[in-house]
């Protein structure tokens, strides 16, 4: 009688081994997945993305022109930088006031590091000579060996802008100041190719907003600076 006991509760255990083991198994694989998922989500959310065009990483073309210091400053000067570009101009009566309000706070945190840069394009290169652009530099009381503001010919200014960055800077004699542009910043990583990060659908930004922005959770600055340390240590 005893044996028929032990033979039931063996065929029992059996039955569970066979019926229940593999289930617990796949949940606990199905559950590492998941984990594991989430940590591949999680890290491809802190990287930044390349800006593509036609399938192909956006680099910032070749450009030379005239730093506030006299001295020719090129593209080539910011490989093994990353920097941030804007378009802006000395007598601008709006936006620009507080465009480079917020680059400075750039200046501030990354004056002391050689790896990083500005270029603050003016798109009114016939008043702001480098004599203007060094006085408007001292105003600002810039710190940074690496914050070139640039002039040059017009038209370069402006193919660099519209078709370079994709970044609308031009002229309006209607406008307060006789001049239109975005107020967006560009980054640039230390092999020159414009990134950013990515909205919540996944899409990146391309650009990010240099002036605040009423109601905004997290202001373009805020979002420019931390992703400025995630190039200068991920690259």
């Amino acid at each position: 009688m005893k044996n028929k006991k032990y033979i039931g509760l063996l065929v029992i255990i059996v039955i569970f081994a066979i019926w229940f083991v593999p289930k617990i198994k796949n949940r606990v694989e199905s559950s590492r997945v998941v984990d594991s998922n989430r940590t591949e989500e999680i890290s491809q959310s802190s990287k930044l993305s390349f800006i593509k065009l036609n399938g192909e990483s956006r680099k910032v073309p070749e450009f030379i022109f005239t730093n506030q210091d006299n001295r020719f400053i090129s593209n080539e000067d910011f490989i093994g930088k990353v920097y941030v570009a804007e378009f802006f101009f000395t007598s601008c009566p709006s936006i620009c006031i507080e465009m480079n309000q917020n680059m400075k706070i750039l200046d501030e945190e990354f004056a002391d590091r050689d790896d990083f840069g500005i270029a603050s394009f003016t798109i009114d290169p016939i008043t702001d000579t480098p004599k203007v652009l060094k006085e408007y530099s001292e105003r600002l009381n810039v710190k940074s060996q690496n914050w070139h503001f640039l002039t040059g010919k017009i038209d370069d200014v402006y193919e660099l802008s519209n078709s370079g960055f994709n970044i609308f800077a031009g002229v309006n004699p209607a406008v307060a100041g006789g001049f239109e542009h975005q107020g967006f910043f560009a980054l640039i990583d230390k092999n020159g190719y414009i990134r950013s990060r990515r909205d919540s659908n996944g899409n990146p930004i391309v650009y990010y907003l240099g002036i605040d922005s009423p109601g905004q959770k997290e202001q373009g600055i805020d979002m420019i600076k931390e992703d400025i340390l995630k190039l200068l240590k991920n690259g």
